[in-house]
């Protein structure tokens, strides 16, 4: 793999909570990041309940689709963007806002993380090109890392994610690096400065998997075999790739050090 030249299981408690066990007396526990939760998702509660779960921060989820939004960028120390059943071009009013609403937060270097439709949200933000798929990726696939990035830090070369997408990003913003792909979808995760976006969808549950796969209208005898593939070794591996995450909040940490936390 070429080097990027660059600055948890889902059983695992929430940090909060072991801070509240572990923590002794008198005792402030670590600080954490402030992080917004852009929900692009629709009619479900899985988004803001599978990345509180999983992002070691404080997260505030705003419903954009409905009309919520984050009030200062300078209140949050990140920014993250969620999947969706819609296109990055779909005739929405709230995408265009959302676009520019992450534009905003680049250009202020807030470390910003898309997943999915977060991913080509924020790569067409910064000038890239999304495009539909020949084919849907749909289930657990391979992927291949490119580059050696800290987002993707503690993950084989060759990594099992969950995939549900008909879109894909098709060219990069300027001055953006490819870390990931497989094949078929040559860009699976990049870096363009403080942004990130990853394609694959690391906060997912089989909940949250088995309904996407509905939503998507997947035969029932299909989505049986999805889940189905999700064997030992693949499962172990689809949990591992939850260090995303962890990797991202480390990530803000280091760009912010001194910033806004609780």
């Amino acid at each position: 793999m070429v080097s990027e030249s660059e600055g948890s299981s889902q059983h695992t408690p929430p940090r909060s909570v072991a801070a509240a066990f572990f923590t002794p007396s008198g005792v402030v526990p670590c600080m954490r990041p402030r992080v917004a939760l852009l929900v692009a998702s629709e009619g479900v509660d899985d988004a803001p309940r599978n990345f509180r779960r999983e992002l070691p921060a404080v997260v505030s989820a705003f419903d954009v689709v409905n009309g919520e939004w984050p009030g200062s960028y300078g209140d949050y120390d990140a920014v993250v963007v969620s999947g969706s059943p819609y296109a990055v071009y779909d005739d929405r009013e709230w995408i265009p806002k959302l676009r520019a609403w992450v534009r905003g937060a680049v250009d202020r270097r807030m470390p910003t993380l898309g997943v999915c439709f977060g991913h080509q949200l924020v790569a067409s933000a910064l000038g890239g090109t999304v495009e539909p798929m020949d084919e849907f990726e749909v289930g657990f696939h391979e992927i291949h890392r490119t580059r050696d990035s800290m987002l993707l830090d503690g993950l084989d070369e060759w990594f099992t994610a969950f995939t549900v997408h008909g879109d894909e990003v098709t060219a990069l913003p300027d001055g953006a690096v490819r870390l990931a792909g497989n094949n078929f979808t040559d860009v699976h995760a990049f870096r363009c400065g403080h942004a990130f976006g990853v394609q694959f969808h690391p906060e997912f549950d089989l909940h949250t998997a088995k309904r996407a796969l509905e939503m998507r209208d997947v035969r029932e005898d299909r989505i049986e075999t999805v889940l189905g593939r999700l064997n030992r070794a693949h499962y172990r591996e689809a949990v591992r790739v939850k260090r995303v995450f962890e990797n991202f909040v480390g990530y803000v940490d280091a760009a912010h050090p001194h910033g806004r936390r609780v």
